[in-house]
């Protein structure tokens, strides 16, 4: 099944990644950077002629100690969090006392309730790495609004298939429902990620055809964000990368 054509009207967010610097009124080039500090959260990349290269580099410090081997460079559209000490925050992912390390201001540079992503990229082909593309709440307005579309996760151990859907968390609101999909692609050479969300659930697709379907959507402000993650340690050479060449997102929730 094809997935639909996206709206008329220009995108409320359209980025082709032309450098030489990344856009401030966009991305934020750091990850989930309140519970980290600045040296180890900050997104190591460039850009040529195919767009955004994220990097992760051989001197690159892991995200945080509790949470290594992880390594990630990352860029999203959005940062909320709590006081210094507080456990308030985007993505609150471990349970075991989780608190803010960095002071973080609130920042809703895109965070639609409802609404359509296209993103292109070439995921990374090196040991250990895995490419993702996922929205997740925000959470300034509720600790439960905490849901996530997850749209693609690449590992670049397996380039033809791609875990999709519908991440909890902390929001019993809504149930686990991932899946793992052919990615009708090469995934090591420029291809589209697709996904819609809103009142009648949740589609994600790529290169045009629909993979996903889901009765279940978040129905709250998410964040967009894209990493590149190492996941198995300091193995292979560096710098391991991958390439955001667009991405064109639109608002539907307003």
């Amino acid at each position: 099944m094809s997935l639909p054509e996206p709206p008329a009207r220009r995108p409320d967010l359209d980025d082709d990644f032309a450098g030489p610097r990344l856009r401030d009124d966009v991305w934020v080039d750091h990850y989930l950077p309140q519970w980290s500090t600045p040296d180890r959260s900050a997104a190591r990349y460039d850009f040529d002629e195919r767009g955004l290269r994220l990097r992760i580099d051989a001197d690159q410090l892991d995200w945080r100690p509790e949470d290594a081997p992880l390594r990630v460079s990352s860029i999203q559209t959005g940062t909320f969090a709590g006081p210094p000490g507080s456990g308030q925050g985007t993505h609150r992912h471990r349970p075991d006392g989780l608190v803010v390390r960095s002071a973080t201001p609130t920042r809703l540079l895109w965070a639609p309730s409802a609404g359509r992503v296209d993103i292109t990229v070439t995921a990374s082909v090196d040991e250990g790495c895995m490419l993702a593309a996922w929205l997740v709440g925000t959470e300034h307005l509720d600790p439960l609004d905490s849901g996530e579309v997850c749209i693609f996760e690449i590992e670049a151990a397996d380039l033809s298939t791609a875990r999709c859907g519908i991440k909890a968390h902390h929001d019993d609101r809504l149930q686990p429902e991932m899946t793992e999909v052919a990615i009708p692609a090469d995934a090591a050479k420029p291809h589209t990620w697709t996904a819609i969300w809103g009142p009648e659930g949740t589609v994600i697709g790529c290169e045009g055809t629909v993979l996903v379907r889901s009765a279940q959507a978040p129905a709250y402000p998410q964040f967009l964000l894209i990493d590149l993650w190492e996941l198995d340690g300091r193995t292979g050479n560096y710098p391991k990368a991958a390439w955001i060449h667009r991405v064109r997102g639109w608002d539907l929730g307003r």
